[in-house]
């Protein structure tokens, strides 16, 4: 149990924490549902919400104090233009983010991420991911009859908390090194340090890169197998084209390498 007080940001939902009845009361509200928790305590709660409902916040805010007056609202207006410009609400996610004076020392952080559009959602469960914001998720339901305070859900991102996980992607890790080896191990810790760490950088990036090494070396053969790997896992599209490059001369290489336009040169009767 963790002695820091529980802070959690979120989303005004503008259709679901305004009720769904004329009694405001009688039905599931996530943000109000989320300071009705037994034995959960919320010390602050940093409600975002868009100029235009500026009422509906100022309401849920004091319903809160209503049910939890241990609870501190916090109000922040942002803008997003479009809810569902994904580049523009993440934008927008990003620097309240940037700008807040988290306190990790004294505080935990729950993203609460019921509320907002799908596309919301996704910026704070990926701004949570990369650490921007440094919390776990917070996600609330309704019971079956839809009223409050229904349950809660707290999941940490990092997935060193989860075993199963961790290790399978320790052992996709390990297959994917197996198999740039060609599936032959060896005990040779320069050629295995090499390959784990072509196998950490290599699948990760969808930059060109540059194999360097005698002739004989077995470069074109990791290339291939470097192609395989990427393609199996989705970062890459196209076939895989071998080119002896002490082959190439003047226009041709250049051609080959890089394309051409249709009558660039003599010969040069395909684009």
């Amino acid at each position: 149990m963790t002695d820091k007080s529980q802070v959690a940001i979120g989303l005004l939902g503008t259709t679901l924490d305004a009720g769904r009845s004329q009694d405001r009361w009688s039905s599931w509200r996530p943000t109000v549902a989320i300071c009705m928790q037994p034995d959960f305590v919320i010390k602050r709660l940093e409600l975002l919400h868009g100029l235009r409902d500026k009422t509906l916040a100022n309401r849920v805010a004091n319903d809160i104090s209503a049910v939890s007056p241990e609870t501190t609202v916090k109000l922040h207006e942002i803008e997003f233009g479009d809810p569902w410009d994904f580049e523009r609400v993440y934008e927008t996610l990003f620097k309240f983010a940037r700008a807040y004076p988290f306190d990790t020392d004294n505080e935990e952080y729950l993203i609460h991420i019921t509320t907002g559009t799908h596309v919301a959602q996704i910026c704070l469960f990926l701004l949570t991911e990369s650490r921007y914001l440094p919390g776990k998720l917070l996600q609330s339901a309704p019971e079956r009859d839809r009223k409050a305070p229904g349950n809660i859900r707290i999941i940490d991102l990092d997935l060193s908390q989860y075993d199963r996980i961790a290790w399978r992607f320790r052992q996709e890790a390990r297959d994917a090194v197996s198999y740039l080896k060609g599936g032959i191990d060896t005990k040779n810790a320069a050629f295995n340090q090499l390959i784990d760490r072509i196998e950490q950088v290599a699948i990760a990036t969808r930059d060109p890169l540059l194999l360097m090494g005698p002739t004989g070396a077995g470069k074109s053969r990791l290339a291939r197998r470097i192609y395989e790997l990427k393609k199996m896992r989705h970062t890459i599209t196209g076939d895989f084209i071998d080119v002896n490059c002490a082959t190439l001369r003047g226009d041709g290489a250049m051609s080959t390498l890089f394309g051409h336009v249709k009558g660039a040169f003599t010969g040069g009767t395909q684009g």
